[in-house]
């Protein structure tokens, strides 16, 4: 084989390498959820793109035992007030930032508030760093979602 046909072969193997990797690191698909106290799975989140934009829409909830099937949003003010909660929109305008996407804002359904939010890939795109703050970074907290099967 040639130096030119190898460098060739070589360079369409790193680029097919290359766009498998920034396709699995992609934080566009289905994630579960997962309870910070029972460790067991709370919701599916379908982050979806629109625009450039990142958003997360509930699409399925884990109710505990004796708790409602299909809960609203009561803590919610404005137009979410008493919303269903699955169907919501609860991460909205994250845009990409090197290897994360800040700059959105993520609900909480539990408790009615919004905080700012940013997101990253992370192990291989099987889970989601999910982090949200009021003010800056420092003062928040971080959830880790796992891609759902």
């Amino acid at each position: 084989m040639t130096a030119s046909r190898w460098l060739g072969l070589a360079t369409l193997t790193v680029l097919f390498a290359t766009s498998a990797l920034a396709e699995e690191a992609s934080a566009v698909g289905k994630w579960t959820t997962i309870d910070d106290e029972t460790k067991k799975p709370k919701s599916v989140i379908a982050i979806y793109e629109e625009g450039g934009k990142l958003f997360g829409k509930i699409e399925k909830i884990f109710p505990d035992p004796g708790k409602p099937e299909n809960p609203v949003c009561d803590k919610c003010e404005g137009a979410l007030k008493d919303q269903p909660i699955v169907g919501m929109v609860i991460l909205r305008d994250l845009k990409k930032d090197d290897e994360e996407w800040t700059g959105g804002t993520i609900l909480d359904p539990g408790n009615g508030k919004t905080y700012k939010a940013k997101i990253s890939v992370e192990k291989g795109g099987k889970k989601l760093k999910v982090r949200g703050f009021v003010g800056m970074s420092l003062f928040g907290r971080t959830q880790h979602w796992v891609r759902a099967e």
